[in-house]
C-alpha cells in the first residue's frame, strides 16, 4: 500500500506518497486450534504455513501436512491446517505436556528446555568458494522486490551451489518468518546450498537453519554468540558480517575455500 508524506529536505519541502510494508495477525491453527499467533507481511502463506510447521518441529515432513486453507477475518488471517492422524495425536500430547497448574514451574522450564534445544545436526561436505559466496550476496537485492519498493522487509534466499543464481527468494517484515517461507518453498530442503539472509543471526535463525539441513549459512548482519554456539553444535558452517569487500566465518570454516 501508500502513504501519503510529507519529504523535508535542506532545501524545502515536498509532498507525496510511500509504498509500505504490509503487516498482518497471521494465526496458525491446527485441528480449530490456535497454535501461534505471528505479525507477517501477508504474502506467500502457503510456503509460511508449510515451512514455520518444519522449523517448528510440529511436522516432521511435507506430507504430513495434509490440508491447508487460508481464511481471512477481519482482523487477519488464519492458516487453518489438518496434519496426518499421527502427527495430530502427537501434537495433542505436546499441548497436554506443556499445560499444568498454574504456578506449578513446569511450564517455564519446558518453555526454557524447549527454546534452547539441542538441534539437528547437518552433517555435509558441501564446499564453496569465496567468489560464489560473494556472487549470492551481490545478486540477493535484485531479487527483494517488496524491499526495493519499502525498505522495510528481510530477505531469506537459497543459493544452489554451483548455480549462477537464487532457485527462491522470500521477504517479511519478520526474519524468522521470511525464513519460514523459505523453509515452506523449499519444502524443508535446502542440503544443497547456501541460505542467505539480511538480518542478524540469532539462536531461532540457526535452530530453523538447521531444521532444513542448510550447511551452509550466510548473512550481512553479524551473530549472536549463543548463535556461534548453536551452529558449531549443529555442524553448519555461519558466515556473518558479509559485505560486497569481504566477509566473517564464525563456525566450520573448511567448507569456505578461499
Amino acid at each position: 500500500m501508500n502513504a501519503a508524506r510529507l519529504a523535508v529536505g535542506r532545501h524545502g519541502a515536498e509532498q507525496g506518497t510511500r509504498a509500505l510494508a504490509e503487516e498482518a495477525a497471521i494465526a496458525f491453527t491446527y485441528g480449530r486450534t490456535t497454535y501461534a499467533v505471528m505479525m507477517a507481511t501477508p504474502a506467500d502463506l502457503a510456503d509460511f504455513a508449510l515451512g514455520f510447521s518444519l522449523t517448528e518441529g510440529v511436522i516432521a515432513a511435507p506430507e504430513e501436512l495434509s490440508e491447508l486453507e487460508i481464511v481471512e477475518h477481519p482482523r487477519g488471517i488464519e492458516l487453518r491446517m489438518t496434519l496426518c492422524d499421527d502427527r495430530d495425536v502427537a501434537l495433542m500430547n505436546r499441548r497436554r505436556k506443556l499445560a499444568g497448574p498454574v504456578g506449578c514451574g513446569l511450564c517455564g522450564v519446558e518453555s526454557l528446555e524447549a527454546a534452547i534445544a539441542p538441534v539437528r545436526h547437518v552433517a555435509s561436505d558441501l564446499r564453496v568458494g569465496r567468489a560464489e559466496v560473494f556472487a549470492a550476496l551481490a545478486r540477493l537485492a535484485s531479487h527483494q522486490v517488496l524491499n526495493r519498493e519499502t525498505r522495510a522487509v528481510h530477505g531469506a534466499g537459497y543459493w544452489p551451489l554451483g548455480a549462477d543464481d537464487y532457485r527462491c527468494v522470500r521477504e517479511d517484515v519478520g526474519r524468522h518468518n521470511a525464513l519460514d517461507k523459505l523453509c515452506g518453498a523449499l519444502k524443508g530442503d535446502a542440503s544443497g546450498g547456501m541460505v542467505v539472509l539480511t538480518s542478524r543471526v540469532s539462536i531461532e535463525m540457526v535452530q530453523k537453519s538447521a531444521a532444513m539441513n542448510a550447511a551452509i549459512v550466510v548473512a550481512v548482519s553479524a551473530p549472536t554468540a549463543l548463535a556461534i554456539q548453536t551452529a558449531e553444535a549443529a555442524g553448519i558452517t555461519l558466515v556473518a558480517v558479509a559485505r560486497d569487500d569481504g566477509f566473517e566465518v564464525f563456525t566450520h570454516a573448511e567448507r569456505i575455500t578461499t
